[in-house]
């Protein structure tokens, strides 16, 4: 089957879709981690709790989707990545997917009971499925930076050397204070033009504040970690983009500072740190001068800035390998064959459009402020 475009640019539009997929996930089902990791500290009676609940009841199955398809995304295009990541980080994953099962339980039984003791302890369980995986991907995307403990034998088999309290280091504790941050400002947003007003959401204004904050603290103590800590990976002799897929083909080293290279060769880059510093200040903006639509936007470009950013620091970098950086796995050296990449493209051209128009359609049928009336009355509320 003819292919009409370079290996090296499928290559780059699949580096590209993995963004888009990430950042879907964190602008949609970001929002829906934020609001649970708020949920007992804004929402003091059962009202309240049912008010927030339900700010995210209609649409959150459907978002949850974007991290299947970003793991789905990874699995077909950098298999490489897929099987060293996942297996090397299984216990972290196992307890975010533990989390994450919490979720569904959660706003499936809450209300089936009217005991206060049992709801109490399915909205515990719904912070749990907002905390910690808000906390853990930001950990996850830390030690990614840092560098992966894995080496690859001759045969491409992978060894993991690293341990789970190996991935709380100083860095990756600050990666994932700052997902953290991030996400809560994003559920604060989403309160913010999702319900009616009132004491539930001049608590989340509060937090809102705080999380803002935070998030502009902690992306900036990240960039000095890079700048200052010894952070980075860069690949040295020749490299052909349009190669195969074999990380023995290309030689990478640790180089500290080496993750900001990238803005210095294509300053435009730059405007995606810099949209991680003006989407929480938008934000904090918006809460100050009680500007709905501008919280949500500025926390929407907060997270996309301080996504991206990570992702063009270490361009051309998937997976680098703090133990034997000639083992790292790069968008050049660990894609999938030039084929795949062309008819998952054709597939994607067709599907992807269809996904977004039926989100968008989804969110503008269901677009609405909830009020404290309709949890009282409404049947089909949680």
């Amino acid at each position: 089957m003819p292919v009409p475009l370079d290996y090296e640019t499928l290559r780059i539009i699949w580096w590209l879709l993995l963004g888009v997929l990430l950042i879907g996930f964190a602008l949609t089902d970001g929002f829906d981690m934020g609001v649970a990791a708020l949920l007992p500290f804004i929402a003091k009676t059962d009202q309240e709790r049912r008010l927030v609940i339900n700010s995210v009841g209609p649409t959150w199955e459907g978002n949850q989707v974007w991290f299947i398809l970003g793991g789905g995304a990874i699995f077909a295009a950098w298999p490489h990545v897929y099987a060293i990541s996942f297996s090397g980080f299984y216990l972290a994953m196992f307890v975010v997917l533990a989390a994450l099962i919490l979720r569904p339980v959660g706003f499936k039984y809450r209300s089936k009971k009217a005991d206060p003791a049992w709801r109490t302890m399915w909205d515990w369980a719904l912070f749990v499925g907002g905390f910690v995986p808000a906390l853990v991907f930001g950990v996850a995307v830390g030690n990614v930076l840092l560098g992966v403990p894995f080496r690859l034998d001759s045969s491409l088999r992978s060894t993991y050397e690293g341990g789970l309290l190996d991935l709380f280091s100083p860095f990756a504790l600050v990666a994932g204070l700052l997902s953290l941050a991030m996400l809560v400002l994003h559920g604060a947003g989403w309160l913010a033009i999702k319900i009616e007003d009132g004491p539930v959401l001049a608590r989340a204004r509060r937090w809102g504040v705080g999380a803002a904050l935070a998030s502009v603290v902690l992306f900036a103590v990240g960039g000095l970690f890079v700048a200052y800590g010894g952070l980075g990976y860069r690949l040295e002799g020749p490299v052909d983009p349009n190669g195969p897929s074999n990380p023995f083909l290309t030689e990478a080293v640790a180089a500290p500072g080496a993750w900001l290279d990238n803005y210095a060769s294509a300053p435009w880059m730059l405007l995606a740190p810099a949209l991680g510093f003006l989407g929480p200040v938008m934000a904090l903006l918006g809460i100050l001068r009680r500007a709905d639509l501008l919280v949500f936007l500025g926390s929407s470009l907060g997270a996309f800035g301080i996504i991206a950013t990570a992702g063009l620091s270490m361009f051309p970098f998937l997976l680098p390998s703090s133990i034997d950086p000639a083992s790292s796995l790069t968008v050049w050296n660990a894609s999938s064959s030039k084929l795949t990449l062309w008819v998952m493209l054709l597939a994607t051209g067709i599907l992807l459009p269809i996904v977004l128009a039926y989100t968008a359609w989804v969110f503008r049928v269901l677009f609405g402020r909830v009020t404290t009336a309709e949890v009282r009355t409404n049947p089909d509320f949680y």
